[in-house]
């Protein structure tokens, strides 16, 4: 097998690969920032099918989506003021998500303005500073498209951290928060903290969008988190069984994908949302062919 490194980055190092054989991934995996992508690409697939499956019903995905490309902003000012851009994400979408939230609560419009008034706004400011930016532009690219491969311990430590955090607060206030996605006044008359959940979840949510960054980027990671919860909707209408096979989709999606990337030399975060997407359209096709046989 012949591979040859080029660079990426200063901090990324890729392989192309000469001929795709079974032996030849085998020797791949034996690579230590491909075994943290595939550990990355699952936490992150588990991550994304747990909490895409609350946005999927909440209908947050515009939210998700704008606090994603509004992300920019925090990768601009970290390149700016010449610091980690990832280390700016997480400070910044928590507190873009929070102000987000907070501003739809506090006036009449409807979120969806709101929304989009506050995603122009910050994506004029971030091009803006983009143009600011003298010399190299390597890290803002590379966090605008994504690059799994470039991820290390400590981004799969937090991934943990965070999908640890989720997983405790969602499952273990699974039934109120079934109740507060189904019917919000139902819930405020059981009793049910609407707000610390909702601004609980909102905070969980940008953390998880600023981790998914690094991996598919920008530009994708809206589509991380609500393919797989929209192919599981389209299987199973129970709640149980909707949420296990949105995370289900999520991991296996992610780790066919950085696996494909691996093999083809192909962009690992389009390659896993492209897996994503592909399953999505394999379950439609079959539930629609179903439903005409019957």
């Amino acid at each position: 097998m012949n591979i040859t490194p080029f660079v990426l980055s200063p901090s990324t190092s890729c392989w192309l690969i000469g001929a795709v054989s079974i032996e030849d991934l085998v020797s791949l995996l034996q690579f230590p920032f491909m075994q943290r992508a595939i550990a990355g690409a699952v936490l992150m697939g588990i991550l994304g099918g747990l909490l895409g499956s609350f946005v999927t019903l909440r209908q947050l995905s515009f939210f998700s989506h704008a606090v994603g490309h509004a992300a920019l902003v925090g990768v601009v000012l970290g390149v700016i003021l010449q610091v980690n851009p990832t280390s700016m994400l997480l400070p910044f979408t928590l507190v873009f998500g929070v102000v987000v939230l907070y501003l739809i609560d506090q006036t009449d419009l409807g979120s969806d303005s709101v929304l989009s008034i506050v995603l122009s706004g910050a994506l004029a400011i971030g091009v803006i500073l983009t143009s600011l930016i003298q010399g190299y532009r390597g890290s803002l690219m590379s966090v605008l498209f994504g690059d799994i491969l470039a991820i290390d311990t400590t981004d799969l430590i937090l991934t943990f951290l965070i999908l640890v955090a989720s997983s405790i607060f969602l499952l273990s206030t699974l039934q109120q928060q079934i109740l507060l996605t189904l019917n919000l006044d139902v819930a405020k008359v059981q009793g049910v903290p609407v707000q610390l959940y909702r601004y609980g979840f909102v905070v969980l949510l940008s953390l998880a969008v600023a981790v998914a960054i690094k991996a598919v980027g920008i530009l994708l990671v809206n589509a991380f988190l609500v393919i797989p919860a929209a192919t599981s909707k389209l299987i199973s209408h129970h709640f149980g069984r909707f949420l296990f096979i949105s995370v289900l989709v999520g991991a296996t999606s992610s780790i066919v994908g950085i696996v494909l990337s691996g093999a083809f030399n192909l962009a690992s975060g389009p390659s896993i949302v492209l897996v994503q997407f592909i399953l999505f359209v394999a379950v439609f096709t079959w539930i629609k062919l179903r439903f005409r046989a019957a």
